[in-house]
C-alpha cells in the first residue's frame, strides 16, 4: 500500500532553497521561508537559503555551486517559472539536467489544479537530476510552494515512503 511505513528509518538529506525574484530579499521572502520551515519540520537539513535576481547566469551560478557541494542532495527553487519576460528559471536550470523528471511537472500540475484550477497552466515547474543532485523548480507563490512540498516533493524525499522514493535511489544516481 502506498504511503509511509513507520517501521522504516527516516533518512534526512541536505537541502538548499533558492528564491528567484527581482523584488524579494531574505527579509521579505515568504515562499522560501515557508519551504525552509517545512524542510526542517520534515527532519531534513536546510543547508542554505538564498535569494537571487531573475537572471540566467546568476541562477545558474548559485545552482552549480550547490550541485558541487557534497552536503547538498536536493535543490529547490521558488519563483521565475511563469511566462513573463523576467521568468527565466527553467531556461537557467533545465540545461544543467542530465535527466529530466518528467513526472514531477505532471503531478505538480495535477496537485496545483486542485488549488488554483486552470491557472496552473501558467507555471513551468520542472525537475531533474544533475551529478547526483535532485533539482526541483517551483512557482514563487506560497500556495505553490506548499502544494509542491507537501504533496509532491516531501513524500518522495521520505525514505519511509513506499512503494518507492527518491532517497533509496540516491546512491545509484551516478552509476555508469
Amino acid at each position: 500500500m502506498p504511503g509511509i511505513d513507520q517501521d522504516k528509518d527516516f533518512t534526512p538529506v541536505g537541502i538548499a532553497v533558492l528564491v528567484v525574484s527581482d523584488t524579494r530579499t531574505l527579509a521579505t521572502d515568504t515562499s522560501g521561508l515557508t519551504l525552509a520551515n517545512r524542510i526542517e519540520d520534515a527532519g531534513h537539513k536546510l543547508i542554505e537559503r538564498r535569494v537571487v535576481t531573475d537572471d540566467v547566469a546568476t541562477i545558474r551560478e548559485a545552482v552549480t555551486a550547490w550541485i558541487d557541494d557534497p552536503d547538498i542532495a536536493v535543490i529547490i527553487s521558488s519563483g521565475g517559472t511563469g511566462l513573463t519576460g523576467r521568468d527565466v528559471t527553467p531556461e537557467a536550470i533545465a540545461p544543467l539536467f542530465e535527466k529530466t523528471i518528467d513526472g514531477f511537472s505532471v503531478i505538480f500540475h495535477q496537485v496545483s489544479f486542485q488549488s488554483v484550477g486552470l491557472s496552473t497552466l501558467q507555471s513551468r515547474a520542472i525537475a531533474g537530476v544533475t551529478r547526483g543532485t535532485f533539482i526541483f523548480c517551483l512557482p514563487g507563490s506560497n500556495g505553490a510552494v506548499r502544494d509542491g512540498w507537501d504533496k509532491v516533493i516531501s513524500p518522495q524525499l521520505d525514505s519511509r515512503h513506499g512503494p518507492c522514493n527518491l532517497i533509496e535511489i540516491m546512491p545509484r544516481l551516478q552509476e555508469v
